[in-house]
């Protein structure tokens, strides 16, 4: 029930396209990518040097481009601040419709960085509010968004819960990141893994290297990416087994930032599993 994918941060640093990335992903091995999406246009991908995709290409264009290569798309990386629902809600309404054009059943997201000025109870006020139009059009579509830990209210168990209760939506879970979970500080992430699992859509397969662990854990909410999975801290048996009690299909997109470490992860990973 636990499938493999790779989030195309994995090619940043190569300076390479969206199409570069998902032949590499299907020369490693990987089953599935995670692509990461914007609006307007963006100089660099535009030149083929960034993985990002813009919402104004055709998203058929992108699912052509994955079903030539025998790639499916797990989930599309539109992490927007919900606390500024003038950036995120027509944002993540258009992020959802390419999801689904696209056949890729989640979009995950977080709270995002707030703004300076405002209390913590409006911005609970505001995320609820941008939820809430999200969630309207993800229902429609049959699209999940998946919250995930990375920002300064979901960097704990009780935060991230906060903020998954703030709508009554089924199209509402979570997407759960190992790695910031451990950064963040907010206690033992299999004992969080094991309190979320049954509203699990997604994970974000991120390890994180003892160095960084001791440097930056309990300073920071999160990281864009980690190590390569097997060379960090996070037990990965322990979080396969977790999600396996789950008893549904669940990918795992590893979060790393080159080459070397998503071949690395994929060995890693494809053993356990």
């Amino acid at each position: 029930m636990i499938k493999l994918g790779i989030n195309m941060e994995f090619v940043r640093h190569h300076d390479k396209s969206f199409e570069w990335g998902v032949k590499k992903a299907k020369e490693i091995g990987y089953e599935y990518i995670e692509p990461m999406v914007h609006l307007g246009r963006e100089l660099l991908s535009e030149a083929g040097y960034f993985h990002s995709v813009s919402m104004y290409d055709d998203p058929l264009m992108i699912k052509e481009i994955c079903d030539e290569n025998g790639i499916k798309i797990s989930g599309l990386s539109t992490h927007t601040p919900l606390c500024k629902p003038e950036i995120s809600v027509e944002y993540l309404k258009m992020a959802i419709r390419f999801a689904a054009d696209v056949d890729t059943p989640v979009v995950n997201t977080d709270e995002g960085p707030k703004p300076k000025w405002t209390t913590k109870e409006m911005d609970y006020t505001l995320m609820k509010y941008t939820l809430t139009e999200a969630a309207r059009v993800a229902e429609r579509h049959g699209i999940l968004i998946g919250l995930e830990q990375h920002q300064q209210y979901s960097k704990t168990p009780d935060g991230l819960k906060s903020i998954y209760e703030l709508v009554d939506s089924p199209a509402i879970g979570i997407n759960f990141d190992t790695g910031n979970a451990y950064l963040g500080g907010g206690g033992n992430i299999y004992d969080w893994l094991e309190n979320v699992k049954h509203n699990l859509i997604h994970l974000h397969a991120k390890d994180i290297s003892i160095q960084q662990g001791k440097d930056a854990r309990g300073k920071v909410t999160g990281t864009p990416v980690g190590c390569a999975c097997g060379d960090g801290v996070v037990d990965w048996k322990r979080v396969i087994d977790i999600v396996k009690s789950t008893n549904r299909e669940v990918v795992f997109s590893v979060e790393c930032g080159t080459v070397p470490d998503a071949i690395k992860s994929y060995e890693t990973l494809s053993k356990l599993f």
